[in-house]
C-alpha cells in the first residue's frame, strides 16, 4: 500500500466558535445574562462564560459549544462587550437591588433583636424613652 498523505486545505483548518450572536445578545438582550460566582450565565441556553484578566473566554456548556475555541479577535470584541454590559447593565441593577434590600421589612426575629438592642443601649445611657405628642403625629400624617 502506498504512503498517502492527507491534508486539509487552509480554509478548512482549525474551526472556531462564532460568538457574534452572543455579542448581539449582550447588547440587545442584557436581561438574559447574569453573573453567578464569577461566571457570566446566559439563562435561556444555560451556557456559562468566564473571562480571564487578558480577556480570553472559557465556555462551559452541556453541548458541543464548549469544544471549540473562540477566535482571538472575537474574544477581544466579546470581552469589550461584556465589560460594557457589566458597567451599563449589571452594576446598576445590583446596586438598585442592594439599595432596595436596605428598606425591606425586617422579619419578626430581626425586629425583636433590634428593639432589644435599642432598649439595652438606652438603659446603658440612662436615657428616657422618647415620646411624641399625638398632635405631632396627626399633623405629620395629614399635612395642611
Amino acid at each position: 500500500m502506498a504512503n498517502v498523505e492527507y491534508y486539509y486545505p487552509a480554509e478548512r483548518g482549525v474551526r472556531y466558535l462564532n460568538v457574534s450572536p452572543m455579542i448581539q445578545a449582550l447588547k440587545f438582550q442584557p436581561e438574559d445574562f447574569e453573573i453567578e460566582r464569577g461566571w457570566l450565565s446566559h439563562s435561556p441556553s444555560r451556557h456559562r462564560f468566564r473571562f480571564d484578566k487578558l480577556g480570553r473566554v472559557t465556555v462551559e456548556a452541556n453541548c458541543g459549544c464548549s469544544v471549540m475555541a473562540v477566535k482571538a479577535e472575537q474574544s477581544e470584541e466579546l470581552f469589550a462587550m461584556f465589560k460594557t454590559w457589566r458597567r451599563e447593565y449589571w452594576v446598576p441593577l445590583e446596586t438598585n437591588r442592594e439599595f432596595a434590600s436596605h428598606f425591606e421589612k425586617a422579619g419578626a426575629w430581626r425586629r425583636l433583636y433590634r428593639d432589644i438592642k435599642t432598649a439595652f443601649r438606652r438603659f446603658l445611657r440612662r436615657e428616657q424613652p422618647t415620646s411624641l405628642p399625638v398632635d405631632d403625629l396627626v399633623s405629620a400624617r395629614h399635612p395642611r
